[in-house]
């Protein structure tokens, strides 16, 4: 009763093939300029196979497409051997890959090649024997989702069943085994300590999906009906394994890309309080191009800030930096928060004074070395409007420390 009921349930429950297919062609999509651009990575060129492979692998066994290959071959359940050859290869493949990733194509010593051999002439004569196993069985009736069940007592059939799967579990169980050892070692990349989680957890699903095949078969073969498991819920597990598997080859990449894209555009938007005011001492600003790349832009607002910060040097009183940088030590600010600071507030009288076209009080040889550095720490100092303020009135205020501190006690001859 509980069986039959679990079966109505599950015959509802369905994840359509094309879902992990279209997840993995999305991933090879985002490694696929990395391997061209990299084609003589031979990692690269396997990571791209192998998610190639995979979508192969899913487009293979949706039902539409094997009673496509059914019909197109003439053959009934030609796509059996078809569809577990390209799984067989798919889990030969990871395990070669991760025991290449793992130690390295330059660093592979006699152990690691012999490994690599073993796996390819193994799983090369499992492929070879599902075909021959299909051929002396006895499988005219087409089944497009529950041919594992179907035929689990059929000589021959049932051998081939038997040996996609063992040959698959062992390929995922070391695979996840070598993973699970790489994800505790120390010093690893947070993007690539991400992915490589989820690849175990992709592959555990794969032992999750070799797991209930082999439960439903084996009931089969004790004369039960345990046919749901491999029907409903394996797939299931299967779909969601791809989808993880995917993740975890694209995060390490695509999460440090998406990293640096972040890194990059934060770093202009905090450059450009100062790069407005140097837009207002020097009257124009960086030509906006729209097929600038974001590194472009970057590298061309500092470059931009930096030559006007070259010739608004000489503006720029040193005796205020110094009372400023007091100023700011006497209000509770780190030192380097009030280096910023007084370099802020001076670059700020300074721009005024360029601007009203006066000499004040400048420098005539100004050491610039140390500002040029320290662009986006000033920048950001010019968003504490109200910090500025409190030291700004600090500095004239003539009953208060930092009004006339001198530069042996600021420590201070630059911000």
């Amino acid at each position: 009763m509980l069986a039959a009921g679990s079966s109505g349930l599950l015959d509802h429950l369905y994840i359509s093939f094309w879902i992990p297919t279209a997840v993995l062609c999305a991933a090879l999509a985002i490694k696929l300029p990395t391997i061209i651009r990299l084609w003589r990575d031979p990692l690269l060129r396997a990571v791209g196979g192998l998610l190639l492979l995979a979508c192969t692998v899913f487009v293979f066994v949706a039902p539409s497409t094997i009673a496509w290959t059914n019909r197109v071959t003439g053959v009934p359940n030609i796509s059996a051997p078809w569809c577990y050859s390209l799984l067989t290869a798919f889990a030969g493949s990871c395990l070669l890959l991760i025991i290449a990733w793992r130690n390295g194509l330059s660093e592979r010593s006699p152990a690691t090649r012999r490994a690599m051999l073993w796996v390819l002439c193994t799983y090369a004569g499992v492929i070879v024997a599902l075909w021959v196993l299909f051929f002396l069985a006895d499988a005219s009736v087409e089944r497009l989702r529950d041919l594992d069940t179907y035929y689990a007592n059929t000589p021959y059939m049932r051998e081939l069943i038997l040996l996609y799967l063992l040959a698959h579990c062992v390929a995922v169980l070391i695979t996840s085994r070598l993973i699970w050892n790489w994800v505790r070692t120390e010093g690893l990349d947070v993007w690539l300590r991400s992915g490589l989680v989820c690849l175990v957890v992709g592959y555990g699903l794969n032992l999750i999906f070799d797991a209930l095949k082999l439960t439903a078969v084996g009931a089969r073969w004790t004369g039960h009906d345990l046919d749901w498991l491999s029907t409903n819920v394996a797939p299931l597990a299967a779909c969601l394994s791809a989808i993880l598997v995917a993740a975890g080859f694209i995060l390490p990449h695509a999460g440090q890309y998406l990293h640096d894209r972040w890194r990059i555009r934060t770093a202009r938007r905090e450059l450009r309080p100062l790069y407005m005011l140097m837009r207002s001492v020097n009257g124009s600003g960086v030509c906006f191009r729209l097929y600038a790349t974001p590194e472009l832009r970057l590298i061309r607002r500092e470059t931009f800030i930096r030559d006007v910060l070259l010739g608004l040097a000489r503006h720029i009183d040193e005796e205020q930096v110094r009372h400023a940088y007091a100023a700011a030590l006497a209000l509770g600010f780190p030192p380097e928060r009030s280096r910023a600071l007084a370099a802020a507030l001076s670059i700020q009288d300074a721009a005024a004074r360029k601007i009203r076209e006066t000499d004040g009080t400048g420098t005539e040889n100004p050491d610039t070395t140390d500002l040029l550095q320290e662009i986006g720490s000033v920048s950001r100092a010019l968003r504490a409007s109200d910090d500025l303020a409190a030291i700004r009135a600090r500095v004239t205020d003539p009953t208060e420390p930092g009004h006339r501190a001198p530069a042996a006690e600021s420590g201070l001859s630059r911000p």
